[in-house]
């Protein structure tokens, strides 16, 4: 019968067995138990009739649907919830499995708790993905057992869904916040813009209604007559973001690579870029130039950032500066804010790459992000028991230094400078970007 595949038995059913088939060994010595044995496997084969008989008196006896965000967001916990509904009329205990995507190596996901009749219990988890993709959630599988709880009946919902995860979207939600927010919060630097918040645009005789406080006192003593200045709004920045997919960007960090947090790091930058009245574009690079959008301010470029973001991988080669400045040359006329997430190991490694990033230094406004490694600091802090982890403690404070010395060429050539660890990536590009604005440099 096509029922009996869905019963399975309980770890319970076998010890009671297992506990009847103990008597009736025992009625070999002495036979009063065999009469025993016989009621009490009576007995217990009948409260599995009866169970097997109420599990399936039912057609569909579990409702379950899955809650959860679409896209999800890379590198954060998304919660997940499963709304399980009982409609037996008797309380059941019910484990569930989860099936959740292979992406996530979540294999023995399952819960167990005990529904009353006709209610809803609602569970809870979270996931952290760490790869950029579609992601396949499986069916839901219930085992639902009663009383004794000798057998189980299995019983799976269709729930299968694809969902797709995106550069971090809670990221970049947490962040606008923290900027926006009337209140300064942790980590955001609350900078006052220096001087007008509107650009020169010519001086013009005073009619009745201009604000006294522009007036042009020398323009007026020449002219004997009063002139004012006259402002207009302030014309909107191009910011572009560049991040450098070769090789360099592979190495990991708490299960997601570099290239992945710079991804996190430019949408949030660019939702905040947008929101402050500048133009967001976006370019990568790595042996060949990827993907570029020009930098714009309509209402759907946040969207185009996001979509060309999600599609980002990582090179295996060695990132081409020379091809990068000359396609900057081509492609971006204005002077900009360009900030180049990158990762520069050694100081051999920036003397290769610190011409083509001065020549466009030199008609724009360039940022170089690039990051600390945090096993190396790790070891340095640690104490050394034997020889070999002195060694490697010299070689970690010697590359530590690497990295400072690299920072601080850069600044000696005038090129703004974040040297940061992968989890204050976006907090730092964001300060530096408001730091920069306020100081009217862009």
């Amino acid at each position: 019968m096509k029922f009996i595949k869905n019963i399975y038995l309980t770890y319970w059913f076998f010890i009671l067995l297992s506990s009847i088939a103990f008597i009736f060994v025992l009625a070999f010595v002495f036979p009063f138990l065999f009469f025993i044995a016989q009621i009490t496997l009576g007995i217990f084969v009948a409260l599995m009739l009866v169970e097997i008989i109420l599990l399936f008196s039912f057609k569909s006896p579990i409702s379950a649907h899955r809650k959860l965000h679409n896209p999800m967001s890379l590198g954060d916990e998304n919660k997940i919830k499963i709304v399980l509904s009982n409609h037996y009329n008797f309380q059941i205990r019910v484990v569930v499995y989860e099936n959740v995507p292979y992406q996530l190596q979540m294999r023995d996901l399952k819960f167990a708790f005990f529904i009353m009749p006709n209610q809803s219990k609602q569970i809870d988890y979270t996931v952290t993905p760490t790869d950029r993709g579609i992601y396949e959630f499986g069916d839901i599988y219930t085992f639902s057992s009663v009383f004794l709880h000798l057998v189980q009946r299995k019983f799976p919902v269709k729930a299968k869904i694809k969902v797709t995860v995106h550069p971090s979207i809670l990221q970049m939600k947490k962040m606008e916040l923290k900027v926006f927010a009337k209140t300064a919060m942790s980590g955001i630097k609350k900078i006052r813009r220096l001087g007008h918040n509107n650009e020169f645009e010519q001086i013009k005789n005073y009619v009745q209604g201009d604000d006294f406080r522009t007036i042009n006192w020398k323009a007026t003593s020449r002219r004997n007559e009063l002139m004012v200045n006259q402002y207009q709004d302030e014309r909107a920045q191009n910011v572009y973001s560049i991040i450098d997919k070769s090789r360099a960007m592979r190495m990991p960090f708490k299960e997601l690579t570099l290239l992945d947090y710079a991804i996190n790091s430019t949408l949030a930058f660019s939702n905040i870029v947008l929101r402050k009245g500048d133009k967001a574009g976006l370019i990568t690079f790595a042996d060949k130039f990827g993907a570029k959008l020009a930098a714009e301010r309509n209402s759907n470029q946040l969207q185009k950032i996001m979509q060309l973001l999600y599609h980002q991988k990582t090179k295996f080669l060695e990132a081409n500066f020379e091809l990068l400045y000359h396609n900057i040359r081509n492609h971006i006329k204005g002077r900009s804010l360009i900030m180049l997430y990158t990762n520069i190991e050694t100081e051999s490694a920036l003397k290769r790459v610190l011409p083509y990033l001065k020549r466009i230094n030199q008609k724009h406004v360039l940022v170089v992000i690039f990051f600390e490694n945090t096993e190396v600091e790790k070891k340095i802090h640690s104490k050394p028991k034997n020889i070999r982890e002195i060694y490697l403690k010299t070689f970690a404070e010697k590359f530590q230094m690497d990295k400072k010395r690299v920072a601080l060429e850069l600044r000696k050539n005038g090129i703004q400078t974040i040297l940061t660890k992968p989890n204050n990536l976006t907090l730092n590009t964001i300060n530096k970007y408001l730091e920069l604005k306020s100081r009217g440099v862009v």
